[in-house]
């Protein structure tokens, strides 16, 4: 999708946003608090550990490097484009942030592990909707993924990350800095999440009743959700019947299961998360 202009400027403030943020966390909280990071910000803190004149932007700047050089041919102009950008101009953040102001460590490292998730989390969010990553664990589980396509991104990436929090856990000698960063690891992933898919989970239901049209009528009226009729046919029976689709606000099941009930104490009724409904009544194409 060609972006004007205008979206151009903004999606690049906000991947320069990202990127500060993605700094702050790390100087403010993993570094001082000796916090282990997955990814190449972790390979960075064991390069800086045993080399302390080797900054850390730097080596993640080096690092990435034949990385990006390596996946060039499979990333799409703007991810690569805009992936360059937040990794040129988070390596530069956490150089300065270092050099400007100095943190010290916390009183509780526990406190450094959930803000600092937080904050790596938000920041990893933001830069992620605008089509970027920060390089590193992110692409090379894409060319992973590329070779073994059955593999899950979310787990290839999560598998990267834990191997380095050990190897820097490893090198600093110290079980507690990889258990702090498996913790920051988690929160971060959850807000990450929260910040792509938005903060009002959702949940999709496939009813299937003798009574569909019963049922629809109580969720279009009184719950004023709208439905959809996917034909099915029982596995055993043969019969045909009609299926309910209706998707609605994880805070809606309690009604939802109510008004099933009601209409049809028999049906059959699957509940599933969505990670994100788009269209009337839920969120916008233009968020994203």
């Amino acid at each position: 999708m060609k972006r004007t202009p205008r979206e151009l400027v903004k999606n690049y403030i906000m991947v320069l946003l990202g990127s500060a943020l993605y700094a702050f966390a790390f100087d403010w909280a993993y570094a001082p608090n000796d916090i282990a990071n997955g990814g190449v910000t972790g390979l960075a803190q064991i390069v800086n550990f045993l080399f302390p004149q080797a900054s850390v932007g730097a080596v993640v700047i080096a690092i990435n490097v034949p990385i990006f050089l390596v996946g060039w041919k499979v990333l799409g102009r703007h991810f690569l484009l805009t992936s360059l950008v937040a990794t040129a101009a988070s390596s530069l953040f956490l150089d300065a942030f270092a050099v400007l102001y100095p943190f010290q460590p916390m009183a509780d490292p526990i406190l450094a592990a959930i803000f600092g998730g937080v904050l790596f989390g938000l920041s990893l969010g933001l830069i992620f909707l605008q089509g970027g990553t920060t390089g590193g664990s992110d692409i090379v589980a894409r060319l992973v993924q590329r070779k073994l396509a059955w593999l899950p991104m979310g787990k290839l990436i999560l598998a990267v990350d834990l191997v380095v929090i050990l190897a820097v856990a490893a090198v600093f000698r110290r079980l507690d800095s990889a258990l702090y960063g498996v913790v920051a690891l988690y929160v971060s992933s959850i807000v990450m999440d929260g910040v792509l898919y938005g903060m009002n989970p959702s949940k999709v239901a496939y009813i299937i009743s003798d009574r569909p049209e019963a049922i629809a009528q109580v969720i279009l009226h009184d719950l004023d959700r709208s439905v959809t009729y996917l034909e099915g046919q029982g596995g055993w029976s043969g019969a045909r019947k009609q299926v309910i689709l209706c998707a609605f606000p994880q805070k809606q099941i309690v009604d939802i299961k109510a008004a099933v009930e009601g209409a049809d104490p028999n049906a059959f009724m699957i509940v599933t998360n969505a990670h994100e409904v788009l269209g009337e009544g839920f969120g916008s194409y233009h968020d994203l």
